[in-house]
């Protein structure tokens, strides 16, 4: 390995963070005109798009420590977007559950936040972005074997 290639490691490490956060402050910034923090939007989404969840398992799903969890849900279910509703089959489970108000709420909000996203990452064609996509899985894989 040469420094020339340990050099481009670094560059490129280095740009994808400041892709990253460029874009995460972005879209945090639309998210919060929502009444929403990141990881409640995250919730909600995720609540939307694959049903209820058990509780234990939300953490894993949106990249957030399991304790932090039950302050969010806590915080959603305050506001009426999102209830807990005990496993009829295990009772160390509990799920959450989105409620028709947030149901309502999400379904208002996501459209304008699909949009945004697709705004921010116009800059790349179709085919660029499938190339990055690809590109960027592929690291994420091997870095995860590792």
């Amino acid at each position: 390995m040469s420094k020339e290639e340990v050099n481009q490691s670094l560059k490129l490490f280095i740009v994808l963070s400041r892709a990253y956060r460029a874009i995460n402050e972005n879209v945090n910034k639309l998210i919060q005109t929502y009444g929403l923090n990141p990881t409640e939007f995250a919730v909600m989404e995720l609540l939307y798009h694959k049903g209820d969840q058990p509780l234990q398992q939300i953490g894993g799903k949106i990249l957030l420590a399991s304790g932090s969890i039950t302050y969010v849900v806590d915080k959603l279910e305050e506001k009426g977007y999102l209830k807990r509703v005990a496993c009829p089959t295990d009772r160390r489970v509990t799920f959450a559950q989105i409620t028709a108000t947030g149901k309502e709420m999400i379904e208002s909000i996501f459209p304008t936040h699909e949009e945004r996203i697709h705004e921010l990452m116009a800059e790349l064609s179709s085919e660029e972005k499938e190339t990055v996509i690809e590109l960027v899985k592929k690291l994420g894989i091997s870095v995860a074997n590792k």
